[in-house]
């Protein structure tokens, strides 16, 4: 655990500092006015370095929820979030400019580096104001209906409120929750799921920020599956935390969800790599069926879309999850394509369901750019 920990820093790290000095680098070989302040530039990027280390650092080692540490921690996540666009923007000026090179005619020159400059800078800050926006907005209401043949007719138009990766922490505080809240009530669910990531901080720093979380109201009430994040901050202390507030965890088990005389069964498992950090709690979809009865209709909570192959293999209709934030802002939104194959929204896996919550909020760079955050009231049908 502590050497695996141990090398994800020293990777991280590597990369953090690899990519600071080629931004730097661009930046200052393709400065577009006479004087180049290449040493105010240099440490610019050695202090932006620095606090990306210390942030981290100083969040778990001195919790506070002052006024000054969320206005610092919303500044570090929010140049990060910067940076990660200027990366990506001077990039792909760099493989511009090369193919320029490759085709164009020498005689006819043009200041193609500084115009990659400015275009880089001005797509960046479009991209990190626009971001900025949408994730202060909050997330939206994203209304979707999903047909399973099998459901009984007790339960059609049965409405199941999804709230996911909410990442309460340094820059999403009570406000923020509360307004979750309050959204999920006002569409008067039958049954509420919270699947996984909803804190990056400990019981002790969040425990009143989540709290509005006990005001959730349904009729067949609220139900909690953990993510990687409760994992890396006492998951033991958070599982306990969430059943003070009133939700039912889920931990590779099951409940029957009854209507009049139908019902339908309820699973739900711990995340996907809960196992590398806690054993015990390894992912199981398959004992989360264990005693249970014969189901004409079978949804699974499962943090992360990876489970969906083994969902599928033990017949589950409808699989749940979170996870991606569905890349959570451009250009990432089409990179996590990459990495998963069910990202966003709702998709079909041979004969079951599978629907990818974009997240309630957000982790780490408070941007949402082309991604906004969601509620997700889903609809049961016949």
């Amino acid at each position: 655990m502590h050497v695996r920990m141990a090398l994800f820093i020293l990777v991280a790290l590597t990369v953090l500092t690899a990519s600071s000095y080629y931004v730097g680098h661009r930046l200052v070989t393709r400065w577009p006015w006479p004087t180049n302040p290449s040493r105010v530039m240099w440490l610019t990027v050695g202090a932006f370095v620095f606090v990306q280390i210390l942030g981290p650092i100083l969040y778990r080692s001195y919790p506070s929820d002052t006024r000054i540490s969320f206005i610092f921690y919303w500044f570090l996540y929010t140049t990060l979030g910067v940076f990660s666009c200027l990366f990506f923007y001077t990039f792909a000026a760099d493989v511009v400019l090369g193919l320029w090179k490759l085709v164009a005619s020498q005689t006819r020159p043009v200041d193609l580096e500084r115009r990659s400059f400015l275009t880089a800078g001005f797509l960046t800050l479009a991209t990190a104001a626009v971001g900025s926006w949408q994730a202060i907005a909050g997330p939206k209401i994203y209304e979707v209906d999903i047909p399973l043949p099998n459901l009984p007719k007790e339960f059609d138009g049965f409405k199941i409120v999804q709230i996911s990766d909410l990442h309460a922490g340094p820059t999403i505080g009570l406000s923020y929750v509360e307004n979750v809240v309050a959204m999920a009530n006002q569409l008067a669910p039958d049954l509420i799921v919270l699947t996984g990531d909803f804190i990056d901080g400990s019981v002790q720093q969040l425990r009143d920020v989540i709290a509005p979380l006990r005001n959730l109201r349904s009729q067949h009430g609220t139900y909690f599956i953990t993510g990687n994040h409760e994992y890396y901050w006492g998951v033991t202390d958070w599982l306990e935390e969430f059943r003070r507030l009133g939700a039912h965890v889920l931990l590779n088990e099951h409940v029957i969800i009854r209507q009049n005389n139908s019902s339908f069964l309820l699973a739900g498992v711990s995340d996907y790599h809960a196992a590398q950090i806690m054993p015990e709690h390894a992912s199981d979809p398959k004992k989360a069926l264990a005693g249970a009865p014969e189901h004409t209709v079978k949804i699974l909570l499962a943090h992360q879309p990876a489970s969906y192959q083994e969902a599928s293999a033990l017949g589950f209709d409808l699989q749940l999850s979170g996870h991606t934030h569905g890349g959570q802002y451009f250009p990432w939104n089409y990179v996590v394509a990459l990495f998963h194959r069910y990202y966003k929204g709702l998709n079909k896996h041979k004969n079951m369901w599978i629907y990818v919550s974009r997240g309630t909020g957000y982790w780490g760079p408070p941007l949402r750019t082309g991604v906004p955050s969601e509620i997700t009231l889903l609809r049961l049908r016949c």
